[in-house]
C-alpha cells in the first residue's frame, strides 16, 4: 500500500483503460467483428441513430465514445435520470449551429434512456431526421419495450451480450502490463487463478473486474519477493464474492443437473443442486430465473401455478435477499418437481415461431380486422363470443393456416380437462 501512494491519478482503472480505437474494443464479436454492418458503418462514417442494450459493463458507452471520434463527430452526453427537455434543446441548438458552421454532426450519448419520458424523446426526433443529432441510446431494459415508439423506430438496435470470461482475462492482462494507462509501472504479479476468479464473478462485466483488480492491487502489500501479488484469495476478497468451490464447467453442470431433476420430477436431487450452487457462491436469482423457464417447458398448462410460485420466489431473491429467500425458492422447487408434467406449451410454442416465419400468406380474415366487415358475398361477420354463451365456432386463423393445431393438451394435470373441452368445442 505504501508503494502505491506514490501514484496520484484518481481516475478508476476502468476509466484508464477505457478503448479508444475499434481495435482494442473487448467483446461483442457479434457487433463489431470485421466487415459486419456496424464496422462497415463506423469505418465509412454513415452511421444513424441507434441504440444499445444489455448488461452493464459490457461496452455500451466506450462504442458510443469509439464511434464519435471515429466519425469525427462532436459527443454530447447526457443522463436519462437526471437530464430534462430543456437540457436536450440546448444540445440540439448547438448541434444545428456546428453542423452548419463546421459541417460536424454531434453524437447525443444518452445513458439510462429507457427512463426518458415521451415528451423528452419528442424533443429530439425532427433533429434526429434532419440529421443534425445522431442519437446513441444505452440502457440495461429492452427498448422495444420500455421506450416511445419513435424513437425506437427510427434507430437500429445492437443487443450487448456479457463479455467472455477469455475477453476479460486478456484486458486484465492488459491492464496488468500497460504502463501508460494501466498498472505496468507497478510491480504487480497476478496469479492465473486469481485471473479466472476475476472473470467469473464479474458476470461478463469489465468494468467491475477492473474496480476488482483495482482494489486488490491498492490493498495488498509488497511481499517478500517486492511485487503486490493477486491470489484468488485477494480477488475474492476485492470483488465482493466469496470464490466459489466448483469451477465454470462444473457450474453449468450442476445448473444442468438441476434443471433435468425438475424435468424429472426428483425433487430430493432438484433441491440438492441448487443449494449446492447456492453454497459455492451461484446467485440465487439464477436458480429461480431457470426455474421459471421450466415451469412453462416442462409443467406448462398441466399445472400453471408452478409458474406463479417460481416468479414469487424471483420476487422474494430480489426483495427479501438471503438468507429469507431461499425458504420461498426452495418452496418453489418443491412445488414444480412433484406438479404433473407437460411440454405441451413448449410444443405449441416452436409450432408458431415455424409458422410465423415461413408462412408467407397470413391475411387477417375481414371479420377479425380492426374495423370488422364482411365478405364480399356477404357471409363472415364477426360473432361476438358473448352473444352465444361465452363461446361460439368461428374462424380465427388465416385460411392458409386454417386446420393448423399448434396446442394438444396431454393427458396430464389440468390438462385432463382442457382436452375433454377442447374436443367437444371441436365436435
Amino acid at each position: 500500500m505504501e508503494y502505491f501512494s506514490q501514484f496520484q491519478d484518481k481516475k478508476p482503472l476502468s476509466e484508464k483503460m477505457r478503448p479508444t480505437t475499434l481495435e482494442e474494443f473487448v467483446g461483442q464479436k457479434h457487433i463489431v467483428a470485421k466487415n459486419s454492418l456496424l464496422d462497415r458503418a463506423i469505418k465509412a462514417g454513415v452511421l444513424g441513430s441507434c441504440i444499445f442494450y444489455g448488461p452493464p459493463g459490457t461496452g455500451k458507452t466506450t462504442l458510443a465514445h469509439i464511434i464519435s471520434n471515429t466519425c469525427n463527430g462532436i459527443m454530447q452526453k447526457l443522463n436519462a435520470v437526471s437530464s430534462g427537455v430543456s437540457e436536450a434543446k440546448a444540445i440540439i441548438d448547438q448541434a444545428k449551429t456546428d453542423f452548419n458552421l463546421f459541417g460536424k454532426r454531434t453524437y447525443l450519448l444518452l445513458d439510462e434512456c429507457h427512463r426518458w419520458s415521451k415528451a423528452q424523446s419528442d424533443c429530439v426526433l425532427q433533429a434526429m431526421e434532419e440529421g443534425h443529432i445522431i442519437f446513441i441510446g444505452s440502457t440495461t431494459e429492452n427498448p422495444y419495450t420500455s421506450m416511445t415508439r419513435a424513437i425506437v423506430s427510427r434507430c437500429r438496435v445492437f443487443e450487448f451480450k456479457p463479455i467472455e470470461s477469455s475477453d476479460i482475462i486478456s484486458l486484465l492482462k492488459r491492464a496488468v502490463s500497460d504502463s501508460e494507462k494501466g498498472l505496468g509501472s507497478m510491480p504487480v504479479k497476478v496469479m492465473d487463478d486469481a485471473y479466472e476468479y476475476f472473470a467469473w464473478a464479474s458476470s461478463g462485466d469489465c468494468r467491475q473486474a477492473l474496480n476488482g483488480l483495482e482494489l486488490a492491487v491498492k490493498t495488498t502489500n509488497l511481499g517478500k519477493d517486492k511485487f503486490i501479488t493477486i491470489t484468488k484469495e485477494i480477488a475474492s476478497q476485492s470483488i465482493g464474492k466469496k470464490a466459489m468451490s466448483i469451477d465454470e464447467s462444473s457450474y453449468y453442470d450442476i445448473l444442468s443437473a438441476f434443471c433435468k431433476s425438475i424435468r424429472g420430477s426428483d425433487t430430493d436431487a432438484a433441491l440438492y443442486y441448487a443449494h449446492r450452487l447456492i453454497k459455492a457462491g451461484c446467485d440465487p436469482k439464477i436458480i429461480a430465473r431457470r426455474l421459471i423457464a421450466h415451469c412453462s417447458e416442462d409443467i406448462g398448462m398441466a399445472d400453471s401455478n408452478a409458474l406463479l410460485l417460481a416468479c414469487c420466489a424471483l420476487y422474494s431473491c430480489q426483495n427479501l435477499g438471503e438468507p429469507e429467500c431461499l425458504l420461498n425458492l426452495s418452496h418453489a422447487i418443491v412445488y414444480a418437481c412433484e406438479a404433473e408434467k407437460s411440454n405441451s406449451v413448449y410444443l405449441a410454442m416452436h409450432a408458431a415461431q415455424e409458422d410465423a416465419e415461413n408462412v408467407k400468406d397470413d391475411t387477417i380474415l375481414n371479420n377479425l380486422k380492426n374495423h370488422p366487415s364482411t365478405n364480399a358475398d356477404g357471409t363472415g361477420g364477426y360473432k361476438y363470443p358473448h352473444n352465444y354463451g361465452g363461446y361460439v365456432r368461428q374462424q380465427y386463423l388465416p385460411n392458409s393456416l386454417k386446420d393448423r393445431v399448434y396446442y394438444t393438451p396431454s393427458k396430464n394435470g389440468r390438462e385432463r380437462d382442457l382436452k375433454r373441452k377442447k374436443f367437444e368445442k371441436n365436435k
